[in-house]
């Protein structure tokens, strides 16, 4: 909205007879214009940022909820999960597992937005199953 009423003002302002240097001044009196010109392509093309961001955001997660949906494509087993080998000891487990879940915690992404947090937290009770299969 802020970007329109920006439009707006220049437009207003490239309009109208009164200007803050003359254009009769041909070198000096465009050149107001021209700063107020680029001053809105900046406001222009960072807005055209943020908006592609967003659409970004909203593909990225209806990527994620359709995958959600689908569910998970082929069962992975612990040790896959874990990272470690199916000979693996309990120490060595307990090790990935901890790695693992420090990597992985919700906690630790909730900086980076709300997308990556459901990932992580999803990942995360997948690590934490894991474990559980193989403490037993």
């Amino acid at each position: 909205m802020r970007f329109w009423i920006l439009i707006l003002l220049l437009i207003l302002y490239i309009l109208s007879p009164y200007d803050l240097v003359p254009d009769i001044l041909v070198g000096p009196g465009y050149l107001d214009d021209l700063g107020l010109i680029g001053i809105l392509a900046y406001y222009y093309f960072s807005w055209k940022r943020k908006q592609g961001q967003s659409e970004t955001g909203k593909r990225a997660s209806e990527d994620f909820e359709s995958k959600q949906k689908e569910g998970p494509s082929s069962p992975r087993s612990p040790h896959e999960v874990l990272g470690v080998k199916p000979n693996a000891t309990p120490e060595e487990i307990k090790a990935a597992y901890k790695r693992l879940a420090n990597q992985y915690h919700p906690d630790k992404v909730s900086h980076l937005g709300e997308e990556f947090r459901i990932l992580a937290e999803q990942k995360f009770k997948e690590i934490q199953r894991a474990y559980q299969e193989l403490i037993k």
